[in-house]
């Protein structure tokens, strides 16, 4: 197991008493197994206590705290963005300075210190509103996006990893020398091509799965640091 991160650790030490959901006669076994696992996650209670749209914000909070990749003055570009909660974090981080473009084919409630934008990033036009909103190079580019998954693993694996692929040749195309790369993938990490790419372009190249990442999801991150221009 991975060492745990700062917040990972405070996370974990609270003590929180179970809360048992019961079967109600017209709820499936599966709506109860949810509603059970999101009144007990600590991250989903401690998102709401912080004012974070989801507990996916503790995801990228774990990934700079072991990367240290946000920052005062930081010009970010969050693909896959809704709800905003990892917009939310990188706001906070960039303390009113730089700047956050963000995009999902979602809606995204407005969020201080970001740009965010309704659009499908697969669409032909989406990459281009992305870079003319940009004032200059990029020094993230982080991607949470993942396609809507079918309950065939294999598949829902070869989706999300052409979104990736699509993320990625975005990035190499904005990032600013020494930026970094970061996308949801899931379990089985990056495609052989795509990782060996990536290498060429990255001084370092990883895969993370954070502590706030369910332990029974497949979701894993590569993250790509350095990028060399």
């Amino acid at each position: 197991m991975a060492k745990l991160t700062a917040s990972a650790k405070q996370i974990r030490g609270r003590k929180t008493l179970t809360v048992r959901v019961k079967t109600a006669k017209y709820n499936k076994p599966s709506s109860n197994r949810w509603l059970e696992r999101q009144l007990n996650d600590p991250y989903v209670s401690e998102s709401k206590r912080l004012g974070y749209r989801s507990r996916a914000a503790f995801k990228l909070i774990q990934l700079d705290e072991k990367y240290h990749f946000l920052g005062k003055g930081k010009t970010i570009v969050d693909l896959g963005c809704a709800p905003g909660g990892w917009t939310q974090v990188a706001a906070q981080k960039n303390k009113g300075s730089g700047q956050i473009v963000g995009m999902d084919l979602l809606p995204t409630q407005p969020i201080a210190g970001a740009t965010l934008l309704q659009q499908d990033f697969t669409e032909p036009d989406a990459p281009e509103k992305l870079k003319d909103l940009l004032h200059g190079a990029a020094d993230v580019v982080m991607s949470d996006m993942a396609a809507n998954t079918t309950g065939h693993q294999q598949t829902d694996h070869l989706r999300t990893i052409h979104l990736v692929e699509l993320a990625y040749e975005f990035a190499k195309e904005v990032l600013a020398e020494g930026g970094i790369f970061i996308a949801k993938v899931f379990q089985g990490g990056t495609e052989g091509e795509l990782l060996s790419d990536m290498k060429k372009h990255f001084a370092k190249v990883s895969h993370y799965k954070p502590d706030a990442s369910r332990q029974d999801s497949v979701e894993i991150y590569v993250v790509a640091q350095g990028f060399k221009g």
